[in-house]
């Protein structure tokens, strides 16, 4: 398979652009490779500017649920484009995601649209901030919620794939009110609470990890968090960036529980920027202009990117079989890694998520994430990439599965993927 304009383009993009990639996971150094520029996709297929096809696991890290170019939300931007793409005024679009937001995600009765999921945690951090009265907030230890300053304390994703965890340029200032606990230990959670009385504002949690690679809450551990935020006079944050709308219309309606604020990003924007935080009007209308807490963007609500959303929720939707067909693909995928790397790998799926871990522990939180190996995960990468499988360049993220996965691309991936595992030094 060549690279050549792959490498070319690299090179160029080296002299003016930092390690030439405009987000660090995308330099492919934690598996060794040159990045592939991509070019088109259509469907679960992703074409490089070699010209090479991949059946794409990645998508976009995980706003495509119904796969690249939906001809139906293509549409809807093409036409919205048509009357123009950004008014940095009110649109009717923004009032009917906001209103499908809400019938789809109860708890979030009023939200507030914004350009990523970055800042749409920020910005929620604030508001729970600003109606508690209150400066301390609990962040999980491999947990990412974006790149602002205050949580980027023991973070996942590119942070943790570069051996990053804390950033450089963030004062210690800004990370003095962040406390940081253990996925799955209530036990840890418990200890800040006692040791900061009165003084949390939230704790925020992805409900489902997907960030130090998919780690699952186990059973009672969300239901913990409600509990103990109740009980202190804290909120509970729910960063659904990624799991809004991909493991059903929300992980608190999968878990049957609800948070004061949720924030959303990637399938929300139906592949477009966009980025959305919302919960109780209590808490919302402490929002200017109703209320104290400043936030604004130029871009917030802008009419390409609700008008991909609109269609893309309503898609999801209009299909609630959508999940079912998703998580047996997923779940097929799954089993078949397990069966090859038996005793050797770690296999954690929910839904159309999922990570293959190169460690002989079960992976349930930050500690037993990083007991992988990580050279084995490239040579399985390069393996799955040479042969037209496009998964994350990193142990640490999540396969994403889409409605545009046929069965044949999933038959073919199991046999490759366990020919990947099988051509291992173990």
């Amino acid at each position: 398979m060549k690279d050549t304009r792959s490498k070319e383009l690299y090179e160029r993009a080296k002299v003016h652009i930092p390690g030439g990639v405009n987000s660090p996971v995308r330099a492919f150094r934690a598996v060794n490779r040159t990045p592939r520029f991509m070019e088109s996709a259509k469907g679960d297929r992703i074409i490089d500017a070699d010209g090479n096809e991949y059946i794409d696991y990645v998508c976009s890290w995980g706003p495509g649920i119904l796969g690249h170019a939906h001809p139906q939300v293509i549409k809807k931007v093409m036409d919205s484009c048509e009357n123009g793409l950004t008014f940095g005024a009110p649109t009717e679009k923004e009032v009917i995601l906001a209103e499908l937001i809400s019938e789809l995600i109860p708890s979030m009765e009023v939200s507030r649209l914004v350009s990523s999921g970055t800042e749409a945690v920020m910005s929620a951090i604030r508001a729970a901030r600003g109606f508690t009265g209150r400066d301390k907030i609990v962040k999980f230890r491999g947990c990412y919620h974006g790149h602002s300053d205050s949580l980027l304390v023991k973070a996942g994703s590119g942070a943790l794939t570069t051996s990053v965890p804390d950033s450089a340029g963030v004062p210690k200032d800004d990370t003095k009110n962040t406390l940081v606990a253990e996925y799955n230990d209530k036990d840890s959670v418990q200890k800040l609470f006692d040791e900061n009385k009165d003084q949390i504002a939230a704790v925020i949690v992805e409900p489902v990890a997907a960030n130090m690679g998919l780690v699952l809450p186990e059973e009672g551990f969300l239901e913990f968090l409600r509990e103990i935020t109740k009980d202190h006079g804290s909120l509970l944050i729910f960063d659904e960036v990624i799991t809004g709308f991909r493991l059903s219309l929300g992980a608190q309606q999968y878990y049957n529980i609800k948070p004061d604020i949720t924030t959303l990003g990637k399938i929300v924007g139906g592949g477009m920027p966009i980025g959305a935080y919302g919960g109780r009007r209590e808490i919302m209308q402490m929002i200017s202009p109703d209320g104290p807490v400043y936030q604004a963007g130029t871009l917030s609500g802008n009419p390409v990117a609700t008008a991909a959303g609109i269609e893309t929720l309503n898609i999801l939707k209009n299909d609630p079989q959508i999940y079912e067909r998703l998580e047996q693909k997923t779940r097929k995928l799954a089993d078949a890694a397990r069966e090859a790397g038996k005793g050797h790998i770690c296999v954690n799926q929910i839904g159309s998520l999922m990570s293959v871990f190169f460690t002989d522990q079960k992976v349930r939180d930050f500690e037993s994430a990083v007991t992988s190996n990580t050279e084995q995960y490239a040579d399985y990468f390069g393996y799955l990439l040479d042969r037209g499988i496009y998964i994350a360049p990193s142990q640490f993220e999540t396969m994403f599965i889409s409605n545009a996965h046929t069965e044949e691309d999933i038959e073919k991936t199991c046999k490759l993927a366990g020919e990947a595992l099988c051509s291992l030094d173990f």
